[in-house]
């Protein structure tokens, strides 16, 4: 018998997705009745703050390699096949969905109606049907939530599957192990199973939005936080997990538009989310008191420790994972704008966790170089981000988001340039990695020092200054900045041994010039000619 809980909706709309015999349907639970729900089930507990903590199980990040794309006539020619856009058959998609739905029979299940895109007119309706009430409160923090009044005849667009508990078969099934994530263009679904690791879900359809908007609504889609200060003037952040993205656009003079996924249209810059989901790590309210300060009732903490023998939260634990994340409602942030949509950038910032500590802390771009940054995407793989990932590792993820993009890279470099160039916005590159030597030698740069340099990006104050060129990368280095010691901004400097600095800055930029190889034919001379310059001996 079925049995209902909140708004009501006819049981027909789940057995179009082939989903019958089911125990019990929940549907558009409270987040206090999903919470509820999962300590009844003995799979969370509320911290001292009112937030619950759960544990994602065997997965605390992202299984990229078990992520895959339905193969099709709508997806043949249009997705960017290979190793990140693996291709998965259409009839082993079905016979898999098959059993999916099987596997939730007798199951009670828990039903979340919600949207991407703060702008309407862009708008996806999404319906996610869940194993755990977990998952069902993270896509209530994390997308955007209707009304009342809009879920009495709620339509989905598309549907996500989630089940943790399912494990497929790969000799039968086509996956590579018993976890996957896939997507199919062609039913307009996503199924998730054998992995509880949240931020599946999120980046699922933050994939299918990376392929409909740039090539239905001409709308790029961008992997960065964004925000807006007084004056109007938006910035957006690029970068992958652990570069500082949250951090850094939860700026307290500056309303929060998003923290993770937008878009940019002919009118401005547009929230795909209505949430965030910070890394907390070794989090602490002198460095970061908006994020700190979110973590409440509502707020869904993952994977963390504890102080002994009580329920406070030990954000330095990470016995775990290092990736403990905490996902929240955006109007947890006071000063987020709502609806979550502003105007056209004046300032784009290209963070990157450098694990060379080469990288100058901030340097400004020429049109040449921010589309090769863009292209290359360097930053580092921060512990625990992706599934065994240990140590920080040097990678390079075009547009800054490789793993979510199922077009070819320079279409989405092609849309940001022309973005650029109509609407006069200044590039930076910031560093947010390591100074005065590489990882395990040097340090990270001062949260402090990255603040005060991004804020004298955003004031201008930078636009008064002296530069100098880095001789390897050609980067325009600022001489001075508020707020920050002057030999903080030029990194050969904060080294000890220089001449290890040449050697270690002409092995990066080889590494550049490797991974633009499959880039160059696509490349304009003028991108290429913002490629670093390759020493055979020492820089100085």
């Amino acid at each position: 018998m079925m049995e209902k809980f909140g708004i009501q909706h006819p049981t027909t709309t789940l057995l179009d997705l082939g989903l019958d015999g089911l125990k019990k349907v929940h549907w558009n639970l409270s987040p206090e009745d999903l919470a509820e729900e999962t300590i009844k089930r003995g799979q969370g507990l509320l911290t001292s703050s009112g937030a619950l903590a759960i544990y994602t199980g065997k997965f605390t990040g992202r299984s990229p390699k078990d992520r895959y794309i339905v193969r099709d006539s709508l997806t043949q020619s249009t997705v960017d096949w290979g190793a990140i856009n693996k291709a998965f058959d259409a009839e082993q998609f079905n016979a898999l969905y098959n059993k999916l739905t099987a596997y939730f029979r007798e199951k009670e299940v828990f039903v979340r109606d919600a949207y991407a895109c703060a702008d309407e007119k862009y708008r996806l309706n999404i319906r996610l049907v869940s194993e755990y009430p977990w998952s069902n409160q993270f896509a209530y923090n994390m997308f955007l939530r209707p009304e009342g009044k809009d879920l009495q005849n709620f339509d989905p667009d598309w549907t996500i599957l989630c089940a943790p508990g399912f494990k497929a078969d790969p000799l039968v099934d086509g996956t590579r192990q018993d976890n996957f994530a896939i997507i199919n263009f062609s039913r307009q679904c996503i199924i998730i199973g054998g992995t509880g690791y949240t931020g599946e879900i999120k980046k699922g359809i933050f994939s299918v939005l990376n392929y409909l908007l740039p090539l239905k609504q001409d709308v790029l889609a961008m992997h960065c936080s964004a925000n807006v200060g007084k004056e109007e003037d938006v910035a957006i952040f690029f970068g992958l997990s652990g570069t500082g993205k949250t951090t850094l656009s939860a700026d307290p003079e500056r309303q929060l538009i998003g923290d993770d996924e937008h878009g940019w249209s002919e009118e401005g810059v547009f929230n795909f989310e209505g949430g965030c989901y910070a890394k907390t790590i070794n989090l602490s309210p002198e460095k970061e008191p908006q994020i700190y300060q979110a973590i409440k009732h509502r707020a869904i903490l993952e994977n963390i420790g504890f102080y002994e023998g009580t329920k406070k939260p030990d954000f330095s634990d990470s016995a775990i994972t290092q990736n403990t994340r905490v996902s929240y409602p955006i109007d947890h942030i006071d000063n987020a704008l709502c609806p979550s949509k502003a105007g056209h950038p004046k300032n784009i910032f290209f963070l990157t966790a450098d694990a060379f500590g080469i990288l100058p802390p901030i340097s400004r771009l020429t049109p040449a170089q921010a589309m090769y940054y863009f292209i290359s995407g360097y930053t580092a793989k921060v512990a625990g981000t992706e599934e065994g990932v240990v140590d920080p590792e040097a990678t390079f993820s075009a547009c800054f988001g490789a793993p979510f993009l199922p077009l070819h890279p320079t279409f989405y470099a092609n849309m940001l340039g022309a973005k650029m160039k109509q609407h006069h916005t200044n590039v930076w590159l910031v560093n947010t990695g390591w100074t005065g030597g590489p990882f395990g030698t040097g340090h990270r740069i001062s949260l402090k020092y990255t603040r005060a340099m991004i804020s004298a990006a955003l004031s201008d104050a930078l636009e008064e200054v002296d530069y100098i060129e880095h001789e390897v990368f050609g980067l325009q280095m600022p001489l001075t900045c508020p707020g920050v010691p002057s030999e903080v901004l030029d990194p050969r400097e904060t080294w000890a041994d220089k001449n290890a600095y040449d050697e270690k800055a002409n092995e990066l930029a080889h590494a550049f010039v490797e991974n633009f190889e499959k880039f160059k034919n696509k490349a304009g001379e003028d991108i290429l000619s913002a490629s670093p310059k390759v020493w055979k001996g020492a820089v100085h």
